[in-house]
């Protein structure tokens, strides 16, 4: 047993006999026997060695097998938390603890602050024990009884009504973290049951992977929903996508700007990272990044420092990083595009997030939770009659649904079905529209030949005045426009030998600029 002395419970006198003193009965207990009490009490003129002199004369009346042993200690101010954590914690490093020995911590006596410190360092293992409360004997019970005592292990789930409630506080947590969308794929459950852990033990980078569509946004922002109900943040959610920064405006919208810190600044700008301020900041697609913002977001992370452009004093924030992406980083690594040592900082906990092909099962609770969402927006609740539903489902099962957009195009199918339906039911003439619209636009994109591409977008006269050269270059460049989700994805594509040498990347304008020459643009082309 190791212990405190109780300045003012263990103190003796002549009815020292008469009262309870937590000590000595904790030693009286005729099934419970201490083979040595480790005795800390505070030494020199006001210390109470005295005490410990009358509870070891006690104690071999009592219980004469248990050996008492003094440990002076220096406790300063028994009510100041860190010169008591220092005293026992020396303590604790200093004692040599035997793995054949079972000890207990009496945490009975002392001061609320030691009670509190014996306490950290038992549960952090600094005092390999278990804790140990003794109580005085209850009404009705003679004063000569030595009370209670009650062990205390620090392995909560060892005690099966907190282990029940600590389970029904994570399913609520995981349950949260999904939308309450009851998700049956056991692989994404685990990815979530995975994230919910890290979410609430650590404030860490986190970095969402996974195609465009895949959900990695909306779990970003229940995450915030969770650390914050939790407790864990106070500040706000900042999203950024960071393909829209580019150049100045990219530094200036995450790290601020001072007036006239560049062309166009005409007054004092905060900056993303500074709003994020004790909050968490969710960079999506962080992957298009410049070399530079990367640069200056890793001293960020480490540092929680940065300095705002056109100013010499340096700005502290602490944010906690949630990072998206639908590319490989390490492949960027690789191809000069991204910063390794940025990679390493926030690649400590990354989670893939499936595709929706890759979890069938979810597919059913999913078309649920979106027409309660429709439900939510529109007012209207709107049902699948058994057939329609019944085919529905088999075709978003298959493998013909690529479900190349994942969730977006997922809930726009159910919206669009929602919204046409008669009497707010849905039937298979509806679901058979809407399966044919999907196939129809998850279809390749055949190529045509070039003169046929080129001369059904600008016409025959103008196809005429366009040089070969310049004719065999915009072929290339409808082509890949025709098979890219986005402005920007076929600008990646076209621009990937020289992006990486050039300090502003905004390939979608780039883009943009080269069709508009010939009186294109990227809607024309798709369409």
């Amino acid at each position: 047993m190791i212990g405190l002395v109780g300045a003012q419970l263990d103190r003796g006198g002549r009815k020292r006999w008469e009262r309870w003193r937590p000590t000595l009965d904790l030693c009286r207990h005729e099934d419970f026997i201490v083979d040595r009490l480790e005795l800390l009490f505070t030494a020199g003129p006001r210390g109470h060695a005295h005490i410990v002199d009358e509870l070891e004369a006690d104690l071999a009346v009592v219980s004469p097998e248990t050996a008492l042993v003094r440990n002076p200690i220096e406790l300063g101010d028994p009510w100041d938390f860190e010169s008591v954590y220092a005293a026992l914690l020396d303590f604790a490093r200093g004692y040599r603890f035997a793995e054949d020995e079972d000890y207990l911590i009496h945490i009975t006596t002392g001061t609320h602050v030691v009670q509190i410190c014996l306490f950290l360092l038992t549960e952090s293992r600094e005092l390999p024990a278990r804790l140990l409360q003794t109580s005085p004997p209850g009404p009705g019970q003679s004063r000569s009884e030595p009370g209670t005592l009650r062990i205390i292990d620090l392995d909560l789930s060892k005690y099966d009504q907190l282990a029940s409630r600590s389970a029904a506080r994570q399913a609520a947590d995981l349950s949260f973290l999904k939308q309450g969308i009851e998700t049956r794929n056991p692989g994404f459950n685990a990815l979530i049951e995975r994230i919910e852990r890290v979410v609430l033990a650590s404030r860490a980078p986190i970095l969402l992977c996974g195609p465009t569509g895949s959900g990695k946004t909306r779990l970003a922002r229940r995450i915030y929903e969770l650390a914050r109900e939790r407790r864990q943040v106070r500040g706000r959610l900042v999203e950024v996508n960071c393909a829209t920064l580019r150049g100045d405006g990219a530094m200036s919208a995450l790290f601020g700007h001072e007036k006239g810190a560049f062309t166009g600044a005409v007054g004092k700008r905060p900056g993303l990272l500074l709003a994020a301020d004790g909050g968490i900041l969710f960079l999506d697609e962080i992957g298009e990044l410049g070399l530079d913002e990367q640069a200056m977001l890793l001293r960020a992370i480490e540092d929680r420092r940065f300095l705002p452009m056109g100013s010499e004093r340096e700005t502290e924030s602490d944010f906690a990083l949630i990072a998206g992406t639908n590319v490989d980083l390490r492949e960027a690594v690789a191809s000069g595009s991204f910063r390794a040592d940025l990679l390493a900082r926030i690649d400590l906990w990354t989670f893939e997030l499936p595709a929706l092909r890759q979890r069938p099962e979810d597919i059913e609770p999913n078309l649920d939770y979106e027409l309660e969402r429709w439900a939510a927006r529109s007012h209207l609740r709107v049902t699948f009659n058994k057939e329609a539903r019944a085919k529905f489902l088999a075709f978003a099962r298959s493998p013909a649904a690529t479900w190349a957009g994942n969730f977006r195009d997922f809930s726009a199918a159910i919206e669009r079905m929602a919204t046409l339906a008669d009497g707010a039911r849905i039937d298979l003439a509806l679901v058979d529209e809407e399966v044919a619209r999907l196939v129809r636009q998850w279809r390749p994109v055949a190529r045509r030949p070039e003169g046929e591409l080129l001369e059904a977008l600008l016409g025959a006269e103008a196809l005429a005045e366009i040089d070969r050269f310049d004719r065999a270059q915009l072929a290339e460049v409808v082509s890949v426009c025709r098979e890219s989700e986005s402005l920007s994805a076929a600008g990646r594509e076209l621009f990937a030998a020289s992006r990486a040498r050039r300090r502003s990347r905004n390939d979608a304008d780039r883009l943009r600029k080269y069709l508009a020459r010939f009186e294109l643009s990227f809607a024309d082309i798709k369409g």
